[in-house]
């Protein structure tokens, strides 16, 4: 939807929350990926307005700091004390105005504590305001149960007139469901000048942004309130019980918005996905699986039962079960699990495999290799081809420094095998079972254990394993190596 460049989106978020029982401010309570708080900021953001101010108090520097991670191009306006809506819009308004920063045109208002709140809603809300040439348009919206909303009271014709608190609402008025969301879009010029009108002569002595619209109707403007499609996109959260409320109804429009997309998920009732994940046409999600963070799902991939990634990346065609993730690169083709931790700064290439109770930790794992089970590699560079026999350890740590091992093309680690770090192992080589690899393998080596010494078989791999792509890998680095040494 088109619409004009709002002069500013002003997002509440100044209050305490003391319903969360929490230390953290309420707003930056999370779901699905971002904060409440964060929500917002994505949905205000499709509107691409000129200025962005969040109005904070309670835990300001909280609040800041997260705002320089989600939201750089936000300002902050301080409400030292919560005097009310009105009074946390006066002190938006005052701050651009301190600023030299003039509003003219639309000015939308929203709250920080409505994470289900769409950027395609605001930009309807502001593209009716905007037709009808409105002082202010107030969000409304129908709901099941308005008890404790302010009502929205329309004439005989349907035209909005006033809102009236739920305390002070008639018996009549009370059987009305359209509420007030708290949200509005303003004229900005006109915003200016009325929230310097706003009176405190209330029961709670506060600023209240709702005596705006009353105060402009009475000057002679337009006002009107525009009905939200999707009464949830303005519940606001107050407690942990309406913040698991929302993270499910946000989690069933993340789900429906990936099927609609191509994505089969099996079971939708156990399947989580954060707002940023994507994922390819024709893939697979299978039941408990938890996608968390920038985690990105390529095309015809099969995810779960059981698996959690976060900010990891998975290849086309890849198969990833029972396994936890966490900032790492599955390749296309590759096949991960049951029962794996792949660790931040995990590269598995393309065909490559980690299977059963494997862990690897800062690791590139070349094209078509395979660490079949019960194995930890940790900072190693492991070339194309190779296979990591069963209960092997790469003992990168020697209790101060931590060391890197590099495995070749076509090499075959043992079974029950010890790699101390730092160590290369050649191309074509191969580790008896039970080998502690403490010095390099030449290519095509037999690197076995004797006693505690290790003893490496030169020309092993040619003599015992002819015509294999490992005699072939350790012929090649032997020739390499023998033209190196003539150049020297």
């Amino acid at each position: 939807m088109s619409v004009n460049r709002p002069a500013a989106a002003i997002i509440l978020a100044a209050g305490e929350g003391t319903r969360m029982k929490s230390k953290l401010p309420k707003v930056l309570h999370e779901l699905n990926g971002r904060s409440m708080l964060g929500h917002v900021l994505y949905a205000s953001r499709e509107l691409d307005p000129q200025n962005t101010v969040v109005v904070v108090g309670h835990a300001r520097d909280q609040v800041r700091s997260h705002l320089e991670d989600v939201a750089p191009e936000a300002v902050t306006a301080v409400q030292e004390e919560q005097n009310g809506t009105g009074h946390a819009v006066r002190m938006a308004v005052e701050d651009l105005a301190a600023k030299g920063i003039e509003l003219s045109g639309t000015v939308v208002l929203t709250c920080g504590d409505t994470p289900l709140l769409r950027g395609t809603t605001l930009a309807a809300l502001v593209a009716a305001h905007e037709k009808e040439g409105n002082a202010v348009t107030v969000l409304s919206a129908r709901v099941p149960d308005p008890h404790g909303y302010g009502r929205i009271v329309r004439d005989a014709h349907g035209s909005f007139t006033e809102i009236v608190e739920h305390a002070d609402a008639t018996p009549e008025q009370h059987r009305v469901d359209e509420i007030n969301s708290g949200m509005y879009a303003f004229d900005g010029a006109l915003l200016s000048q009325v929230v310097q009108r706003l009176s405190t002569d209330n029961a709670k002595g506060e600023e209240y942004i709702t005596d705006a619209v009353a105060l402009l109707r009475g000057d002679g403007h337009r006002v009107d309130a525009w009905i939200a499609e999707d009464w949830n996109e303005v519940q606001g959260v107050n407690n942990r019980v309406q913040l698991s409320e929302a993270r499910r109804i946000l989690n069933d429009r993340l789900l429906t918005e990936h099927m609609l997309s191509g994505v089969t998920i099996v079971d939708p009732a156990t399947t989580w996905v954060d707002a940023q994940v994507s994922i390819g046409a024709d893939t697979v999600l299978h039941p408990n699986s938890r996608l968390h963070g920038t985690t990105e799902i390529g095309e015809d991939a099969q995810v779960g039962p059981g698996a959690d990634l976060r900010d990891t990346l998975v290849g086309d065609g890849a198969k990833v079960r029972e396994t936890t993730a966490d900032g790492a690169e599955i390749g296309p083709g590759a096949t991960v699990g049951p029962y794996t931790y792949l660790r931040p700064g995990t590269r598995l290439a393309e065909r490559t495999k980690a299977g059963a109770f494997v862990e690897v930790k800062n690791s590139n794992v070349g094209t078509g290799s395979k660490i079949p089970h019960l194995t930890y590699v940790g900072d190693a560079d492991i070339g194309v081809d190779s296979n990591i026999g069963c209960s092997s350890v790469f003992v990168n740590y020697d209790g101060v420094n931590k060391s890197r091992s590099t495995i070749g093309d076509h090499v075959r680690i043992g079974s029950d095998n010890t790699i101390v770090a730092p160590v290369r192992v050649g191309d074509g080589a191969y580790s008896g079972a039970g080998t502690v690899v403490r010095d390099d393998v030449p290519p095509g080596a037999l690197a076995v254990s004797e006693g505690n010494r290790q003893r490496n078989v030169e020309g092993w791999t040619r003599r015992k394993r002819p015509g294999t792509p490992s005699a072939e890998a350790a012929e090649q680095a032997e020739r390499h190596r023998a033209d190196d040494a003539k150049k020297q």
